[in-house]
């Protein structure tokens, strides 16, 4: 009841979850509260809000109930475990498909719950212990989590074939800085990285639009609509069949780090031990398949 309570916000939400009434559940808080002989919550208008003591005590809590869980499955024959494993869009719509199709061949009966979000929208769920693991592209800013290097990820410049800059053996910093860019939305980590990597030699975009898909930046690129700086993951098929055409540009090549995030104090399952195991042998593999 206290996990629900705390991802949920309120006393009513976690019994609706529960399916128990809401007077049992406000009874079961108060009475934890009162054995524990301190407040878990501050209350915030109709809201429930974890203060200092709540924060403690749920990522403790939440390894009880995942152990007792551990048990009761490690006594089923036929078991199924299930993951909430939350990624940033351009991993979960890119790379996590693969990731799973291996994971099929090593664990038949692992499900996993996909939630898909921005990498700070990610890495706060972790935070929050209301998703097992998290796959993110960006920097971490987040309490409370561990947070893995997985694997390298390079970012490249694209544009139409048909746009001004695509006919050009080279382009020049002042002729990027000057045309129109479409860039992922803020706490993307994609826009954090890009903005890291090329705004220090740009100065600031001239004229920038904020889409919130990289899988719609990357058709609007192909339109001809501006320029736009994505995963290599994401372009690689448009770069392929020549939908798009790779900008060379003056600045050294640039890779970002993927990482897995979960919080400190997360109990590593058997179920989340066989992923991460499997998403570090994924990314070994990746590795080696690099040129060079």
């Amino acid at each position: 009841m206290f996990r629900s309570i705390a991802q949920l916000g309120s006393t009513t939400r976690a019994s609706h979850a529960l399916s128990l009434s809401q007077s049992a559940t406000s009874a079961a808080l108060q009475e934890l509260e009162s054995a524990l002989d301190i407040q878990l919550f501050d209350r915030v208008g109709k809201r429930l809000v974890l203060n200092d003591n709540g924060q403690t005590l749920l990522p403790q809590a939440v390894r009880l109930l995942e152990a007792a869980l551990q048990i009761e499955e490690g006594f089923k024959r036929q078991g199924v475990a299930r993951l909430r494993v939350g990624c940033s869009t351009t991993i979960g719509n890119y790379i996590l498909p693969l990731l799973i199709e291996r994971l099929a061949e090593q664990a038949a009966g692992l499900q996993i719950d996909v939630i898909l979000g921005n990498s700070a929208d990610i890495a706060r769920q972790a935070a929050q212990l209301t998703i097992d693991v998290g796959l993110i592209e960006g920097p971490c800013r987040q309490a409370n989590v561990q947070l893995r290097p997985w694997f390298e990820d390079e970012l490249v410049i694209v544009a139409a074939p048909n746009h001004p800059l695509a006919a050009q053996q080279t382009v020049t910093a002042a002729e990027l800085q000057a045309a129109t860019w479409l860039i992922r939305e803020q706490g993307s980590g994609t826009a954090d990285e890009v903005q890291q990597w090329l705004l220090p030699q740009l100065g600031d975009w001239q004229d920038s639009r904020r889409i919130g898909s990289s899988e719609a930046i990357k058709r609007l690129v192909a339109a001809g609509v501006g320029i736009s700086c994505l995963s290599y993951w994401v372009v690689s098929d448009a770069l392929a069949d020549g939908r798009l055409k790779r900008l060379q540009h003056p600045f050294a090549p640039h890779k970002r780090q993927l990482h897995l995030v979960h919080h400190r104090d997360k109990f590593i399952s058997r179920a989340l031990e066989v992923f991460l195991r499997t998403a570090e042998a994924f990314a070994a593999a990746q590795a080696d398949s690099q040129p060079g």
